[in-house]
């Protein structure tokens, strides 16, 4: 589930500045095995981008491919801090995960996109990092084209064997080339690295900051890690109990009372958009376009949009003006509406061939194979091996979940997956986080929020009601601004539960 917000990340480059390596077995560890890791002393130098400011510096560390095995090999993480702008007032690190799994985070703390509050920033050092395998850190590839990278795959029984063929190769491709490194890159050992660099930066807690995914990860550290958790937020919460193949099926089941709600919206505005009356009549003219586009596909914004096309699109129905916009677009593009599409559609160009890898050398499919190699290692055993099973599902969940229902539980490479070092974590403490979360987030449901609520009993949460979008803070004129820099500024959380409206009054 990656964050929409990482697309504009700033990628960072690394001066690969390192202490010396740590020492495999030695009598100095014999007592603490991470101790040749956890005294570590990283040397800061300027982040080799001309985009980064001068204030962000760059570090690499080594920690162990296999925390089982401390004295075998090592992998490097790629980390990045901003120190606290107000040293006096200073409280300690704040580690940042923008998402994915699969996203790199090496460059959020200078990315405006982050728009922390200048009250938070004088009291944290910010402290960015590419999880392992992504990014900077040791990334893997699995030599993935760009169409075996295109994971929306509705069900037809007419491609379902090619999809199962698909989901083995990706499998088979990413054990042929990330071999041993691939069963160790699950979410337990990134919380794992996040302690290291704990360590390594002298701090005897840590405070963390993370979206989507992300707040997945920080559940972790804080089932893994109890006293040294400080002041965790989570923005727009995965379910722990639902985390794998559960999360894609949420956001299916997410999908429909949206759509719901959008045609309800849309129908009171019928002089607008003019697609329909009542919101049965708005839902009758989407579905008669997914049928249109299903016998012959729409020209639109430069594409050929088939059927699927347009529902593999659910996300747009979290936010209501923004698809009454598009289906009325659609709608006049396919010849049956009355609100021209703006500006002219060009002839669709040819499929673009996979980019080159980065002038930093990450494989073009980095974000894909990390995000499976998580995805799939931590459940492996949570997903069903036969993909007749999948058929099944995806039949049963298209009747169920018209919108999406078969893209979630159709086959995935996690099928085929070899199996991942360890079980997942179980989430289930009394952590003391806040969380903040969208009525209509597409990703992450209200239901996993209020899951992750369940799982961290000592948590609160603020829900935005009529709030739309992945993803809260800051800077998208939430009323849960406020809490959450409070509760950053002063470990105070919120005396109870809390549901208010955007700032904006949507």
């Amino acid at each position: 589930m990656r964050n929409t917000r990482t697309a504009i990340l700033v990628t960072l480059g690394l001066v690969t500045a390192l202490a010396p390596a740590p020492a495999h077995a030695t009598a100095s560890a014999a007592g603490d095995p991470l101790r040749p890791y956890t005294r570590q002393k990283p040397r800061w130098q300027p982040c080799d981008d001309a985009r980064s400011p001068a204030a962000l510096r760059c570090a690499t560390l080594k920690v162990p491919l296999d925390y089982t095995d401390p004295g075998g090999r090592s992998i490097d993480i790629a980390m990045s801090r901003l120190k606290a702008s107000g040293p006096k007032e200073r409280h300690g690190v704040l580690l940042l995960n923008p998402g994915g799994p699969g996203a790199p985070g090496l460059g959020l703390p200078a990315d405006p996109v982050l728009n922390l509050p200048e009250e938070v920033r004088r009291r944290y050092d910010l402290i960015g990092f590419d999880p392992r395998g992504v990014g900077r850190s040791s990334p893997v590839s699995c030599g993935l084209t760009a169409d075996e990278q295109r994971s929306d795959r509705p069900y037809r029984a007419e491609t379902f064997a090619k999809d199962v063929e698909w989901a083995r190769t990706v499998a088979r491709k990413c054990r042929a080339g990330a071999g041993d490194t691939l069963r160790h890159l699950t979410t337990r050992n990134t919380a794992r690295d996040m302690d290291v660099i704990r360590a390594v930066l002298g701090e005897g807690k840590i405070s963390y900051l993370g979206y989507s995914y992300g707040t997945y990860l920080g559940a972790v550290y804080t089932q893994l890690f109890p006293r040294r958790a400080d002041r965790f937020v989570l923005d727009s919460a995965a379910d722990p109990a639902r985390y794998g193949r559960g999360m894609f099926q949420a956001m299916a089941e997410g999908t429909e009372p949206a759509f719901t709600r959008w045609s309800e919206w849309t129908a009171a505005r019928h002089t607008t958009y003019g697609l329909g009356r009542t919101p049965a009549e708005v839902r009758e003219t989407f579905r008669e376009l997914v049928a249109r586009a299903g016998r012959e596909p729409i020209r639109f914004d430069g594409a050929l949009l088939t059927g699927d096309d347009l529902r593999a699109d659910r996300a747009r129905f979290f936010h209501a003006e923004k698809a009454a916009a598009r289906v009325a677009g659609l709608k006049a593009a396919a010849g049956g509406g009355r609100h021209a599409p703006a500006g002219r559609t060009p002839d669709p160009a040819p499929p673009a061939p996979a980019p080159p890898a980065s002038a930093h050398g990450v494989p073009p499919d980095n974000a894909d194979a990390s995000a499976w190699a998580v995805l799939c290692g931590d459940t492996t055993r949570t997903w069903p091996r036969d993909p007749e099973r999948y058929r099944r599902d995806a039949i049963r969940d298209k009747a169920r979940y018209p919108l999406y229902g078969d893209f979630a539980s159709g086959i995935k490479p996690c099928a085929f997956w070899q199996e991942g070092s360890e079980a997942p974590a179980r989430v289930d403490n009394t952590a003391g986080a806040l969380i903040v979360q969208n009525e209509w987030d597409p990703r992450t449901p209200l239901a996993a929020g209020r899951g992750m609520h369940r799982a961290l009993r000592g948590s609160r949460m603020v829900t935005v009601a009529g709030g739309e979008g992945h993803g809260v803070l800051f800077g998208t004129d939430s009323c849960a601004d406020g809490s959450a820099t409070a509760y950053l500024a002063t470990g105070r959380l919120p005396a109870k539960d809390l549901t208010c409206g955007t700032r904006g009054g949507r």
